[in-house]
């Protein structure tokens, strides 16, 4: 008999990455047990990357299998006739102690074409940043592709990036095509289209301690995918109304809103047609389905079945984010 959907929590996957600090056990109460592990992945389908359900009826089941047995009932009707067996999302909470290497990603196209993958449109929402942290985002003005290649020749690079600081609580949409990178000191949940291709631009010359080597870099690929542009505002500005949805991005890749809890609200997903994807943020909610109750702590990710509907979420000052596709 196939088991009934339910608010389906995964068990994170942990990435070692050469940048990778402490955060994800300290801030976010993960069970970290090796040294620089940068990334946690807490909803993937990434071939060989993978998370399974950790608790439940489909405990011990991967995601794709999920997708592949429930259809739209998981995922939505548009979603499934749009994606078929491929999860369009990928959920990630990043702990950057080191400075993240200059990079860039594709759009679908070119990531069809040359990896047969999604592009990878992104946003990040910051979970806790130390004093003077900042983010890499596009350039400070608009340049030509000839003075790009000057500054990267010369080491000049840093030189016409536009550097943001910023606090817990900030959001940013990076499309792809724009230069970016996370800073040291910054810890953030990241949303993104399902790919896993990146193309390094600067990477600060640093080696590996692992591998004793540099990392690869991808500097006429990224040339092919950068813009150039100088965009007006690099922030997602976004209000914190209690217990109402606060809209952070909808674009055609995902939606993402922010929800401020004091109290009990009823969250209706049934006209979405989609999955959500429930992202703690601050403090501790419990959600209510079926009048069973599932917690929903900072650093913590549960999947909604667009076949649920409504769902109930209570929280004294919690904070989460809502992710579905539009």
């Amino acid at each position: 008999m196939t088991p009934t959907l339910y608010p389906i929590r995964f068990q994170p996957l942990f990435q070692y990455r050469m940048w990778g600090g402490d955060k994800l056990s300290k801030e976010l109460g993960k069970a970290v047990t090796e040294p620089s592990i940068g990334e946690s992945w807490e909803l993937s389908a990434v071939d060989q990357a993978e998370t399974m359900v950790s608790e439940g009826p489909l405990k011990g089941e991967k995601l794709s299998t999920l997708v592949s047995r429930y259809q739209a009932d998981l995922v939505g009707r548009k979603v499934w006739e749009q994606f078929g067996e491929e999860f369009p999302l990928l959920i990630k909470f990043i702990d950057a102690q080191a400075p993240l290497s200059v990079q860039v990603h594709p759009n679908d196209a070119w990531a069809r074409k040359h990896h047969d993958s999604f592009g990878k449109n992104e946003m990040w929402y910051i979970l806790q940043a130390d004093l003077n942290a900042e983010l890499i985002l596009g350039f400070e003005e608009s340049i030509s592709a000839e003075v790009y290649q000057d500054a990267l020749a010369s080491g000049t690079l840093e030189t016409l990036l536009h550097k943001e600081k910023v606090t817990a609580g900030d959001a940013f949409f990076i499309p792809t095509g724009r230069v970016h990178a996370i800073g040291a000191g910054v810890l953030l949940a990241e949303i993104q289209q399902t790919s896993d291709v990146t193309y390094r631009i600067y990477d600060y010359n640093r080696v590996d301690s692992k591998t004793g080597k540099t990392r690869t870099l991808h500097t006429k690929m990224a040339q092919s995918v950068a813009d150039f542009s100088a965009a007006e505002s690099y922030a997602t500005l976004y209000q914190k109304k209690i217990n109402q949805q606060n809209t952070l991005i909808n674009t055609s890749y995902f939606s993402t809103h922010y929800v401020l809890l004091e109290g009990t609200i009823q969250r209706n997903y049934q006209t979405l047609d989609s999955f959500v994807v429930l992202i703690g943020v601050e403090g501790v909610c419990e959600l209510t389905y079926h009048n069973k109750a599932f917690s929903l702590k900072r650093g913590e990710v549960l999947l909604i079945p667009a076949s649920l509907g409504t769902i109930s979420l209570q929280g004294d000052k919690a904070s989460l984010l809502e992710v579905h596709m539009p």
